[in-house]
């Protein structure tokens, strides 16, 4: 029963639909990022490539027998995918790329909103009362150094 309780504040404080919501937003985002480098960023490159498309280049290691030849026995071909494995490296830097901006400037705003003295944007409560707190403080202590210096 306690396993249940648990599992019902943890839906029910958002936890659950925050992931869910970021699996899906992820999701939609890798297939943007997959044509992103697929159809912009790898025709460029191909052309300046002498016409190379990377998602077919491959290191064969044995070569297959179609078996439609005469009295041959169908054999697979084996080769290595190097080109999957280049558009792959060019999918997680265009998405690491892509998350450290979005951190980046995420930051910037909380930064910003965090800043007591920054009108343009608002301060959280809790953050205003912590820096109400803090400059209260201050002043105390100043008071405090003044009646002992005097």
């Amino acid at each position: 029963m306690g396993l249940f309780k648990e599992f019902k504040e943890f839906a029910i404080k958002g936890n659950m639909i925050d992931m869910a919501v970021g699996i899906i937003i992820g999701t939609a985002f890798n297939k943007v990022v997959d044509v992103l480098v697929k159809q912009v960023v790898l025709p460029p490159l191909s052309m300046l490539t002498d016409g190379i498309n990377f998602a077919d280049r491959r290191i064969i290691l044995r070569e297959g027998i179609d078996a439609a030849q005469e009295g041959a026995v169908e054999v697979k071909e084996i080769a290595i995918g190097y080109g999957a494995l280049v558009e792959a490296l060019l999918d997680f830097v265009i998405i690491g790329f892509t998350i450290f901006l979005v951190v980046k400037f995420m930051n910037s705003f909380r930064r910003k909103a965090q800043d007591p003295k920054d009108k343009t944007v608002e301060t959280p409560k809790e953050i205003q009362l912590l820096s109400d707190l803090t400059d209260l403080m201050q002043e105390q202590n100043e008071l405090l150094k003044n009646r002992k210096s005097n």
